[in-house]
């Protein structure tokens, strides 16, 4: 039998054993949604952790995962590895032990995933589809090499919601209920007034490491089975979007900054490291993303002012020093003498010029050290790769292509961000 095979068994017999388990357990009641309860649901489990499959030798167990996720490789058919992790704790934990990070394997796997740093060596490729009807925009991961975008795998959804003095993004990992009061909400971006500034949110903190704001003022800790007891729940702005003003397009291009609050500027240094990745939160897997957030709007003009954007560090918690954030701009086009127009080098990736069209690479230069030549010419080449870029392919089709530090979330939030109307940079 092929590892498949294997796997679609497993999902079918625990399946049916999950079933079972509970018709014998409430005999006499009706599946209805009226009489499920909590004591069903902690229950449930009891009938896999005893079956067979829950009790393999562990040798074998791990040599029976590593094949799957080897041959694996790619969506659609990597729903089987996470299939095994879904089977019960112990098959959970080894998946964990196996599937690497995207930052080492260049896949997304698990949901998790998507707010982990994408690969060091290489990008992980997706596009954007925008409604305009409807007000919402999906990202996808792409399934192949081309630029075809009927063929994806889901992975994010924005719906743009505009207000008085702002405009809100609201990201969802469910492609078709888009709300803060879904479990499946996992932040949000919002702009000023003019669209020159834009915060993204996170519903959980990046890290202990981190000096971030506070959550919003009606944002509190609530126990409850989707929100970790450990992890307060709330808005932490772990990003700053800025614009260049540009009235009338007079200056050129857009021109834009990104402070990554969660990302120290050394992390693209040789042997640079993101302390804190999600999966080191005390979350299960099951509810990596799962949060609720209630905080309400705030003030605009204490939540965009100038010292917002200024007072922002890392503070190390080991000799309470504070370290710059990363910094993010865009690349500068050239102007082509031929075309009459500004151009960017997107690799084949993007089709058609819009003012949309960007690549961010790092702002900062790398530290001055006495290092050798050959350190230093890899610092170089680090800060001079191309960190995100985000062009157009379509009338309402967009490809999105991001590496290691960003993760997908934070790259499909700064992407939302171009998509918002500048009156003061157009």
């Amino acid at each position: 039998m092929s590892f498949r095979g294997l796997a679609h068994d497993l999902r079918s017999s625990f399946g049916s054993l999950s079933r079972r388990g509970f018709d014998v357990r409430l005999p006499g009641h009706s599946r209805g949604k009226s009489h499920s309860s909590l004591h069903d649901l902690n229950e449930h489990p009891t009938v896999i952790q005893n079956s067979p499959w829950a009790n393999l030798p562990p040798e074998l167990l791990y040599d029976v995962i590593r094949r799957l996720e080897e041959s694996e490789s790619t969506w659609p058919s990597r729903k089987y590895v996470v299939a095994c992790a879904a089977v019960c704790r112990t098959w959970r934990i080894m998946c964990k032990e196996i599937v690497k990070a995207p930052e080492l394997c260049g896949k997304l796997t698990f949901p998790i995933s998507l707010k982990q740093p994408g690969p060091r060596d290489g990008t992980i490729q997706c596009f954007i589809k925008r409604d305009k009807s409807s007000l919402t925009y999906h990202l996808f991961l792409c399934l192949s090499p081309g630029l075809l975008v009927e063929n994806g795998k889901f992975l994010l959804s924005a719906k743009r919601i505009r207000r008085t003095t702002s405009t809100e993004y609201v990201i969802s990992m469910d492609a078709d209920h888009i709300s803060r009061s879904s479990s499946t909400y996992i932040g949000k971006l919002r702009s000023n007034f003019l669209g020159t500034k834009f915060i993204i949110y996170d519903t959980q903190p990046p890290h202990s490491c981190t000096q971030v704001s506070p959550p919003g003022r009606s944002s509190r800790r609530f126990y409850s089975k989707k929100v970790s007891p450990k992890v307060p729940t709330g808005s932490y702005r772990i990003a700053q979007i800025t614009y260049e003003l540009n009235v009338l397009g007079t200056r050129g291009p857009r021109r834009m900054h990104c402070i990554m609050n969660s990302i120290p500027a050394s992390s693209i240094e040789p042997g640079g490291i993101i302390l804190g990745h999600p999966e080191l939160l005390p979350r299960p897997l099951e509810d990596s993303f799962r949060s609720i957030s209630f905080s309400t709007s705030m003030d605009q003009s204490s939540e965009f002012g100038s010292s917002r954007f200024s007072d922002i560090g890392l503070v190390n918690e080991d000799n309470g020093t504070k370290t710059m954030p990363l910094v993010l701009k865009n690349k500068a086009p050239r102007w082509h003498e031929q075309l009459q127009c500004w151009c960017l080098n997107f690799r084949g990736r993007v089709t058609v010029a819009s003012v949309k069209n960007f690549q961010l690479i790092a702002a900062t230069q790398p530290t001055n050290s006495n290092n050798t030549n050959t350190s230093t010419q890899a610092a170089q080449s680090e800060h001079e790769k191309i960190i995100l870029q985000f062009g157009k392919i379509g009338k309402d089709a967009f490809t999105m292509d991001y590496r290691y530090p960003l993760s997908a979330f934070q790259a499909f939030a700064i992407c939302l961000s171009s998509f918002d109307t500048k009156l003061a940079c157009e």
